[in-house]
């Protein structure tokens, strides 16, 4: 484990820089400045596009935030997890977590595995048959929602909470969009997927199955039927290689291929298969290629691209015959610079994928019978973010199928008008759409990205459209998106809200039962850096890791297991407690031990709760800074007392 040069002092040796000067103003030991208690948002938060309160729920997972009642830590837990995002079951599995990326704890070891806590909450919430709560009042408002994919389904989650009515129009005949179709089985299972999806529906949505807007049913008549509608029509339509000979048979889309196998519809490949890209869904194509495997047809029914196009179906019998496929990804930047997660870029590495990059494709090369038989490509070079082409390099790849995973576009036929004319949908900061009043779009029909991103989108939708539906201005949306941790409703669950303001005049709030003393919340507009941590403080404690199947080359045929084996309660426990909770009280006792004054003292038990640990006797503080010095999370600033 790297040595981050971390020790028990704020300060280092060599520092020799001040702070600025409105900031430590410390003259022989006092000041005029006391602490105040400030609560930040944490950078796993501001990294997670749904905007989960994490260390909200880790906080729970470790018992710093106890849950009123009898009720089971795990279900308060998943109750806090689903405010932001009602998938934890499938997210903990397969987003690449980008809240761990930013995760502070990098700066000691290595990030806190938030996804594998998540996991096990969602796992737990399901064998434990948790459902939602159907909402108190109905608006009798109702919405449109096109697309029963992540985003659609959000939305439903989102607005029924609100006491919207919803009907979901979905063209396919299930619900799930990528989550079913274009992500592999294996990673998401469709057990774990129908439970998180059946408690949406439960709440009260209208599910229209096999009803395709622009065909089935007009805009119009929605608009009629409807208070508002949502778009969350996905970017299920592969976008073609734009290079000649693209449009051969066998030159297919990633979510066309990966759609034909999760339709059970693919199961064996023919020739070498050459995945052009390197994104998560090049990830996926090249992870089901190498299990579905290879086989030497002699009929050309058999050929790949007629099941992805769905002019037939691969039998048993020739899926039996299969051995291991030939599987090239071409990528035309180092692949270092790959958008894929480093994991998965890994994963099919070892289970047998070929990587070719700094190549880029010039021209699909046809055979006599119209069909792709090899990909031209050239050697090129990056500099500075340019690339140069190796003139006169040009070289073939021979292949059997060639699949693009370089781009997606929705499906517009019969609603042209909201096309932006790269196939994708227009919105604003409101995810409002800009062609017509009351229409608001989220999800990949705006920008292709990441399941959690389509959530995100949706939840602020929704938000949205609530104001719209009331007829309210939009307001301004914070800097920092999401769920944030309230304390004053952390307060109300534990019955320890403040009292009623009776009016009487008062000079100062820290005896009065009104206000919440010496506290500021700054998370919608703050998010801590590690810079503000102590982290001297903490140990180096390595990850709690979940249990992962070492899938090799040899043993990835037919090899549809589930990579992943969720953490044991005691685990999962355990990995929260790693977490800094930067920007918020952990209840370290550092202020309490170190302060010279004793200024500084618990809140008594029975008025505690997350982040009203403790408090600050200003009689006897100096403005010392030294409880600043040990907070461990930078939960406290010096502002009060001047």
């Amino acid at each position: 484990m790297e040595d981050k040069g971390l020790s028990f002092r704020r300060y280092q040796e060599g520092d020799s820089e001040h702070e600025p000067w409105d900031e430590l103003q410390v003259l022989s030991g006092e000041s005029g400045k006391c602490p105040t208690y400030i609560h930040r948002a944490p950078p796993c938060q501001g990294s997670c596009p749904s905007g989960h309160d994490i260390r909200g729920w880790l906080s729970i997972t470790r018992g710093l935030d106890n849950p009123p009642g009898e009720s089971a830590w795990q279900q308060y837990a998943f109750e806090r997890m689903c405010e932001a995002n009602p998938f934890p079951s499938i997210m903990g599995r397969v987003c690449p977590a980008p809240c761990q990326d930013g995760c502070n704890r990098n700066e000691v070891e290595e990030q806190v595995g938030i996804n594998a806590v998540e996991q096990y909450v969602g796992d737990w919430a399901l064998d434990n048959g948790l459902t939602f709560d159907k909402p108190k009042k109905e608006t009798g408002k109702t919405i449109a929602i096109i697309g029963g994919g992540p985003a659609g389904l959000a939305a439903a989650f989102f607005l029924r909470r609100m006491g919207h009515g919803c009907t979901i129009f979905e063209e396919y005949k299930e619900l799930g969009g990528m989550m079913v179709f274009g992500i592999p089985g294996y990673r998401t299972p469709r057990d774990v997927l129908d439970g998180e999806i059946r408690r949406i529906v439960d709440l009260g949505v209208e599910v229209k199955l096999n009803t395709r807007v622009g065909t089935d049913i007009t805009v119009e008549q929605l608009e009629k039927d409807f208070d508002a509608i949502f778009w969350g029509i996905g970017a299920q339509s592969g976008a073609s290689l734009p290079i000649p000979g693209a449009d051969a048979s066998n030159c297919v889309s990633g979510v066309a291929f990966l759609r034909a196998f999760n339709e059970g519809r693919l199961q064996n490949l023919t020739g070498r298969v050459l995945v052009v890209g390197a994104g998560d869904t090049a990830m996926d194509v090249a992870a089901v290629a190498r299990r579905i495997g290879h086989v030497e047809h002699t009929s050309e029914n058999d050929h790949p691209e007629m099941v992805i196009l769905g002019h037939t179906v691969h039998d048993v019998a020739s899926a039996a015959r299969r051995q291991g496929a030939d599987v090239w990804v071409v990528y035309r930047r180092p692949i270092s610079k790959a958008p894929a997660t480093q994991h998965e870029l890994d994963a099919i590495i070892a289970e047998g994928a070929e990587i070719h990059d700094s190549l880029a494709p010039v021209e699909v090369i046809l055979g006599d019978d119209g069909r792709a038989k090899a990909l031209r490509v050239v050697p090129v070079e990056w500099e500075g973010g340019e690339m140069t082409v190796k003139e006169g390099e040009e070289f073939d790849i021979e292949c059997g199928l060639i699949v693009g995973a370089t781009g997606q576009a929705g499906d517009f036929t019969g609603f042209e008008d909201f096309d932006n004319g790269r196939g994708l949908m227009d919105a604003d900061s409101f995810y409002q759409s800009p062609v017509k009043e009351g229409h608001f779009v989220g999800g990949d029909a705006i920008k292709p990205h990441l399941l959690t991103t389509a959530i995100g989108h949706a939840r602020i939708a929704c938000e949205s459209i609530d104001r719209y539906l009331k007829g309210e201005e939009m307001s301004k949306r914070p800097k920092v998106e999401g769920h944030l941790f309230s304390l004053l409703e952390e307060l109300r669950i534990h019955d320890l809200e403040p009292t009623a303001y009776d009016k009487a005049e008062v000079r100062g709030t820290d005896t009065a039962d009104f206000a919440v003393h010496n506290y500021e919340d700054r998370s919608f507009a703050e998010i801590i850096p590690h810079e503000n941590l102590f982290l001297g403080h903490f140990n180096y404690v390595p990850m709690h890791r979940r249990g992962e199947s070492k899938i090799t080359a040899k043993d990835v045929l037919s090899n549809f297991n589930e990579r992943f084996t969720g953490l044991e309660e005691q685990d999962a426990i355990d990995e929260a407690e790693r977490c800094m909770s930067c920007g918020m009280c952990f209840e370290c006792d550092n202020c309490v031990i170190y302060c010279p004054q004793d200024a500084i003292f618990r809140v008594k038990k029975d008025q505690r709760a997350m982040g009203r640990y403790v408090d600050t006797d200003y009689t006897k503080c100096v403005g010392c800074y030294i409880c600043r010095d040990v907070c461990p999370s930078g939960y406290i600033h010096m502002g009060l007392g001047e």
